[in-house]
């Protein structure tokens, strides 16, 4: 199949621009690397051979293919030699100013009809193309790294952006094995605009002093099935790429609440505690392997106190006959007895507030988080409030692990961990759609592929109740008396009408 584009530059040698140059070159066309270093672009040449070699060792690649490719790679010595280019993918450093400086020399180079396109992840192609003659010609074309295994690739029209341009990147991008997702320009655009919930709001966790870093990551992974905690994942990408994209993200929105970064990523930034690559971040690294602390053990508890369980708790039914199948002794009385250990399962509330308006001793009042069908989850998840007895805390983490299922147990925190990371993620994504910053469908592509979470988040909310996402965040702004859990109208109308998060208008 003939290339939407027969020759492209790649102007930047980083991975990322050494990555488009692989899959692009795979398409047929051929591709000139170039950078302002002629060594950078040397070793780039070669590590990009060196890539196609290990494919072809591996059987995915022949070796009539591999030499094809390598004969269709080449470097420029200057920027003029790009002249003949019928697309050029710029992979520099993230800032405006060096970028707009770049396709500002492009334009005087080459041919009219040329395509001039970004890799940024989050400055605005609009300003990038501002000062340009032709900005109707120039486009976000960003990929993500490792760019020949993350499928996706963001396809982003500015403000003047001629739609004809996005529509032969998307079938590029489509002859380059990848998938296309459109965009309108506007902050971190699909993926890093969708992924704004879990890392900030995990953070907030742990500014509250709810839990430490690697029992938000085991309640994440194994509550959701999240491949990666935050922690994890933040200690992968490293803080030195992560937090500047939030701070952006951030005040390009002129300091919207949903995305407020947080002050612990600021000062382990500035300590150079980065992550994976220093060695130490949110966790310690041995061998490239992070150190744990081992989970806290199962206590002992000799007599096991009967169990209460509030008429308000959310799968109340689920949850007594859970409590039945372990062994417990249910109280079912209107109000627990003096010895009886009283469970709560609010959606959004700490369990505080639930003990104070169910006028229930808090001495004695444990929550646990039943947002999740316990069945679908590896993990039990438990919150104590200021005042609960020892006692208490230790019978009802015994209780709950009796079937050998992990059990988590945090400080109070309105919406424990997965409900209120889970809330954000799903209100974050249905403002985007709000927005009309993309599709729906569209939106659950780009973060499954981009952020590999187990669901698009239209779906992770669908599947755990639009009704349920809302009273998680009506109940957290009440707890917190933050705008940052203001529902979006998109979640709030879709919910309050029983239609699915992925219904968009005709």
């Amino acid at each position: 199949m003939k290339p939407v584009y027969a020759h492209i530059a790649v102007v930047g040698t980083g991975a990322m621009g050494r990555g488009i140059a692989q899959i692009a070159a795979q398409a047929g066309s051929t591709v000139t690397l170039y950078d302002t270093q002629p060594a950078a672009m040397a070793a780039a040449q070669q590590a990009i051979a060196s890539q196609w070699d290990k494919l072809q060792d591996k059987g995915r690649m022949d070796a009539a293919t591999v030499a094809a490719c390598k004969a269709r790679l080449q470097s420029a010595n200057a920027l003029t030699d790009l002249a003949s280019c019928d697309l050029v993918v710029e992979a520099i450093v993230e800032k405006l100013e060096v970028k707009a400086a770049l396709f500002a020399q492009l334009e005087e180079i080459v041919r009219p009809e040329a395509v001039l396109a970004s890799n940024t992840s989050s400055l605005s192609i609009t300003a990038i193309a501002a000062k340009l003659k032709h900005p109707q010609r120039v486009a976000g074309y960003h990929f993500f790294n490792p760019v020949p295994l993350m499928k996706v690739v963001e396809v982003i029209a500015g403000l003047k952006t001629a739609p004809a341009v996005c529509t032969a990147l998307s079938e590029y991008a489509r002859q380059m094995g990848h998938t296309p997702v459109t965009a309108q320009d506007t902050p971190g655009f699909i993926v890093n605009h969708a992924g704004r919930g879990y890392g900030t709001e995990a953070l907030r966790i742990v500014s509250e002093g709810v839990a430490d870093f690697a029992t938000i990551d085991r309640i994440l992974r194994d509550q959701v099935g999240f491949k990666l905690g935050p922690f994890e994942l933040m200690d992968l990408t490293a803080l030195d790429v992560s937090h500047p994209v939030m701070e952006s993200i951030y005040h390009q929105y002129y300091e919207e609440a949903r995305y407020r970064p947080s002050v612990i990523t600021a000062q382990r930034l500035a300590g150079g505690v980065l992550g994976r690559k220093t060695g130490e971040g949110f966790y310690r690294y041995e061998n490239n392997v992070a150190q744990v602390a081992p989970e806290p053990p199962v206590p002992q508890v000799a007599e096991m106190p009967p169990v209460w369980v509030s008429p308000r708790a959310a799968r109340r039914a689920e949850l007594l006959q859970l409590l039945k199948d372990l062994g417990a002794k249910i109280e079912t009385g209107q109000s627990p007895s003096m010895q009886a250990l009283t469970l709560v399962a609010p959606l959004g509330f700490d369990v505080t507030t639930v003990a104070v308006v169910e006028r229930l001793d808090p001495a004695r009042t444990v929550g646990i988080d039943m947002l999740i069908d316990d069945a679908a989850t590896k993990r039990r998840v438990l919150a104590t409030n200021p005042a609960t007895r020892a006692d208490m805390r230790d019978a009802a983490h015994a209780l709950f692990a009796r079937d050998g299922k992990a059990v988590s147990v945090i400080r109070d925190s309105g919406g424990f961990v997965t409900q209120r990371v889970v809330a954000t993620i799903v209100n974050i994504a249905t403002d985007i759609c709000q927005q009309r910053i993309c599709t729906p469908a569209d939106l659950e592509t780009a973060v499954t592929l981009g952020l590999g979470y187990p669901l698009g988040p239209l779906a992770m909310g669908n599947l755990y109740g639009p009704t349920n996402v809302l009273e998680v965040l009506f109940n957290l702004q009440t707890v917190y008396g933050d705008t940052r859990y203001r529902p979006s109208p998109w979640l709030r109308r879709r919910g309050a009408i029983g239609l699915s998060l992925l219904h968009e208008e005709e």
